[in-house]
C-alpha cells in the first residue's frame, strides 16, 4: 500500500508512552494484544460472557459503562508522530478524511466531520470507559474517537495471518466506518432497536452494524484507489485474509471448538469478506445497506 508521500492527519492523538510498550512496523511489541484477546474470548465463551467485551473490535455502540465517571479530556502531544507506525496511521487517517469529506456529502448530502484517532499502548481512558489492548480497536460514539493500540497489528500478523499495511488500513477504515454510521444516524437507530429486542435479535443488529462498517471500509478503499492508486500487488488478498480471520465463526471455532451463529456479533468470515468486497467493487455508500433484507420496519 502506498502511503509514505501522503499528508499527515491533524486528528491523531498520540498517548503512547503513558504505559505499555512501543511498536515498530512491522516488528516490535507491547500491550496485551490478540493473544490475550483469544484467551479472554475462550473464557468468555466458556463462562457465557458477551464476547463483544473481550475480543477484537468490541465497538461500544451501547454508550458509557455503568458507574463510569467521565474524567477531564486528555491533552494530545503537540508534536505529530514521527515513528514509522505513527506516520502510517496518521497517513491512513488523512486518506479517510479526504475520501469521506468528498463522497459523504456527494452521495448522501451529509457533511463529513472527521473523528479523532487515539493511539495508546496498554490502556487509556475514553468517554465509553477504559480502553484496553485486549478489547481491540474500537470507536466510541460518545467522544467520536477511535481507540487503537497498534500492538494489535503486530498480533494480526503473528497470530491471525492478517498482516500487511493495507490490512492494517482496513482495520482503521472499519472503525472510521462506524463514525460514518454515527454521522448518518445508523448507530442511534440500531441501538434503539437493540434496546427493544431480545438477545438474539440484538446480536443480529450488531452483525449488520459491523458488516456495514466493513463495507464502508471497502468504499473508502475503492475511492482512494481511484483517486491516488494506493493499492499494490497482494493488498486486496491480505485484507480479505484479515476479514476471514476475524469472522465470528473462525474465532468461535478457535476458542471453543464449535460455532453458535445466534451469538455472532460481527458476522461470519464469509459475510465479512462479502461486504468488504461489495464496498470495494461499488465505491458507493448505498451498496452497504446491510439492513435492506430485514423485515424490521422500525429501522
Amino acid at each position: 500500500m502506498k502511503w509514505e508521500d501522503f499528508r499527515q492527519s491533524d486528528n491523531v492523538e498520540d498517548r503512547r508512552g503513558d504505559g505499555g510498550g512501543g511498536f515498530g512496523l512491522p516488528g516490535g511489541g507491547g500491550g496485551l494484544g490478540i493473544g490475550t484477546m483469544i484467551v479472554l474470548g475462550i473464557l468468555g465463551y466458556a463462562l457465557g460472557i458477551d464476547p463483544r467485551l473481550l475480543i477484537s473490535g468490541a465497538e461500544m455502540v451501547s454508550g458509557a459503562r455503568p458507574g463510569y465517571v467521565e474524567q477531564a479530556p486528555r491533552q494530545s502531544k503537540a508534536v505529530p508522530p514521527t515513528d514509522q507506525m505513527g506516520r502510517f496511521v496518521s497517513a491512513v487517517v488523512a486518506q479517510t478524511e479526504d475520501v469521506w469529506s468528498e463522497i459523504l456529502p456527494a452521495q448522501t448530502g451529509t457533511k463529513y466531520v472527521p473523528p479523532r484517532l487515539v493511539m495508546f499502548d496498554g490502556q487509556t481512558q475514553s468517554a465509553c470507559g477504559r480502553a484496553q489492548s485486549a478489547m481491540g480497536p474500537f470507536y466510541c460514539p460518545l467522544d467520536q474517537r477511535i481507540y487503537l493500540d497498534t500492538s494489535f497489528f503486530n498480533d494480526m500478523r503473528k497470530r491471525l495471518g492478517g498482516g500487511g499495511e493495507f490490512a492494517y488500513a482496513y482495520v482503521i477504515a472499519h472503525e472510521v466506518g462506524h463514525h460514518v454510521e454515527n454521522l448518518l444516524g445508523v448507530l442511534q437507530r440500531a441501538q434503539r432497536i437493540q434496546q427493544q429486542s431480545g438477545k438474539v435479535e440484538a446480536n443480529r443488529i450488531s452483525v449488520r452494524v459491523e458488516l456495514m462498517a466493513d463495507c464502508f471500509a471497502g468504499v473508502w478503499a475503492a475511492n482512494a484507489e481511484r483517486k491516488w492508486r494506493i493499492l499494490e500487488n497482494g493488498d486486496i488478498e491480505r485484507a480479505i485474509a484479515t476479514a476471514q480471520a476475524i469472522g465470528d465463526d473462525r474465532l468461535q471455532q478457535s476458542a471453543r471448538g464449535s460455532i453458535v451463529p445466534d451469538s455472532f456479533t460481527h458476522g461470519s468470515s464469509a459475510q465479512r469478506v462479502e461486504w468488504l468486497q461489495r464496498g470495494l467493487k461499488s465505491g458507493r455508500i448505498e451498496s452497504c445497506n446491510t439492513f435492506a433484507s430485514t423485515n424490521n420496519a422500525r429501522y
